[in-house]
């Protein structure tokens, strides 16, 4: 992909509220839209300051196979696959843990998650 390409991929998927594409193309193009952030409109410009802060922090990105999970996750969420949820929260208890991670659930599998004691809920208690 080229540069001009790659920023307004960013740029779209930022108005388009799809921040998960956006931090995608971000993260995998930290360097390059660093160097071109003054083609990035203000909204993608604060995204990528915070990616780019929160990698200085050592903060590490979701491998494509914990996104696939993720987005598993939610798909049985939707579907109310409880089965389906048990048996991947059971293998993948070490992904749930990642604060970062409800960043990418869907509400269905927040509240459903929540319930079964598999995530903290939002008041940053456990229940």
């Amino acid at each position: 992909m080229h540069i001009r390409d790659l920023i307004d991929e960013v740029n779209r998927s930022v108005e388009e509220l799809d921040l998960v594409a956006a931090r995608k193309y971000i993260e995998e193009n930290l360097e390059i839209l660093n160097e071109q952030k003054t083609h990035l409109k203000r909204n993608a410009r604060e995204l990528l300051k915070v990616l780019t802060e929160m990698q200085k922090s050592g903060y590490k990105p979701l491998s494509r196979q914990e996104l696939s999970i993720i987005q598993t996750i939610n798909s049985y969420a939707s579907k109310f696959d409880l089965r389906g949820l048990k048996i991947l929260v059971k293998d993948n208890a070490q992904l749930l843990l990642r604060e970062d991670v409800l960043a990418y659930l869907n509400a269905d599998a927040k509240i459903i998650l929540e319930g079964m004691g598999a995530i903290v809920n939002h008041s940053g208690a456990s229940k």
